[in-house]
């Protein structure tokens, strides 16, 4: 007996809903950047890193949207059924957790980009700067 199968697999109907529960709470890097690219998202993708970070470097099409200031205010500009796909700077990083758990805290449906920063550049993908490097490192300097 391996250590895989020391613990017995789950049956099929029990994985099949652990692994539906789980895509109706992630999507991957790859989805969001095919849904952009083709022009079908149907989501807002928040950046919820702080903006000096978002202004070094973003996924294309990505709102800042820093995770402390998520708010109903700040929300008020998208329409209450609006989705919402969340990142972070990657899996070492809890703050598009956080930023989930605050958004369906105020009644908001969302989705975390498992991966974030560090998964899209895994893929292949390039990032986007809001500012030219020079001014991103000003802003950096401001915010710390």
């Amino acid at each position: 007996m391996s250590f895989v199968s020391e613990t017995p697999a789950a049956s099929p109907p029990v994985a099949a809903a652990h692994f539906a529960r789980k895509l109706e709470l992630e999507t991957d890097c790859w989805d969001v950047h095919a849904a952009t690219r083709d022009g079908r998202a149907d989501f807002v993708l928040l950046d919820v890193r702080t903006a000096a970070l978002y202004a070094r470097g973003h996924v294309p099409g990505a709102v800042s949207l820093p995770r402390r200031e998520i708010d109903a205010e700040r929300l008020a500009a998208w329409p209450a059924d609006t989705l919402f796909v969340v990142y972070c700077a990657g899996p070492h990083c809890n703050g598009a957790d956080k930023a989930a758990l605050a958004l369906a805290r105020l009644g908001r449906t969302v989705k975390l980009m498992i991966g974030g920063v560090t998964g899209w550049l895994d893929e292949g993908l390039a990032l986007e700067p809001a500012l030219p490097r020079a001014e991103a490192a000003a802003a950096g300097q401001r915010q710390g």
